[in-house]
């Protein structure tokens, strides 16, 4: 199967696949805060969970986050709880272990949305791998969020939004298309966000 890319060429669909994975992993996160449940496409399941079995799944407790590096789990978990009840951008960039025992590094962008009163119901978002982006250690995100009229912060939303409304029936392509885009605004959003440090 032969798919079209956004700028044009033609590539195999399994080389797309391995150009996305050999750049990074890309997942999505959808948590109900309601219900307390969070849903992991396979990409987030795996670097979450270690377990690609849970995507699609409802997950709730210690397993929605066991692949999460021990020293960043109290931090995180509180920080996205401060997040969810703030509402609007969810940021964080935290470590995962991997199961060959290696320290991975992953960059969670998302938004959450509050109900009329302020409380959180749901919260939506991203994940992308940026071991390789980072540079001695230094934190990759930064500590002031993109402006809300951002294009490529409003983008990315879309984006998202795009990837959830297709789910797992959308053809191959159309998901491999979606991820790269997905990448391609997440990779933007950090070049942008170190732009604005030096």
């Amino acid at each position: 199967m032969r798919v079209n890319a956004i700028d044009g060429f033609h590539e195999d669909l399994e080389h797309l696949r391995a150009a996305l994975d050999a750049s990074c992993i890309v997942g999505t996160w959808d948590w109900d805060h309601v219900r307390g449940i969070v849903v992991y496409d396979a990409g987030a399941a795996w670097l979450l969970t270690g377990d690609r079995d849970l995507a699609d799944r409802e997950i709730s407790g210690a397993a929605a986050a066991a692949a999460v590096h021990p020293a960043d789990q109290e931090w995180l978990a509180e920080h996205m709880k401060r997040a969810a009840k703030a509402g609007g951008l969810v940021l964080a960039e935290y470590r995962i272990l991997a199961d060959d025992g290696s320290v991975r590094w992953l960059l969670n962008r998302g938004r959450s949305h509050l109900d009329d009163v302020g409380r959180p119901i749901r919260s939506r978002g991203i994940l992308i791998d940026i071991t390789e982006m980072r540079d001695g250690g230094a934190r990759y995100v930064l500590n002031q969020a993109p402006p809300a009229n951002d294009p490529l912060v409003r983008a990315a939303e879309l984006a998202i939004s795009l990837k959830e409304t297709l789910g797992t029936d959308a053809p191959a392509d159309v998901r491999i298309a979606t991820d790269l885009l997905l990448f391609s605004l997440g990779s933007a959003l950090g070049r942008s966000g170190d732009e604005e440090t030096t």
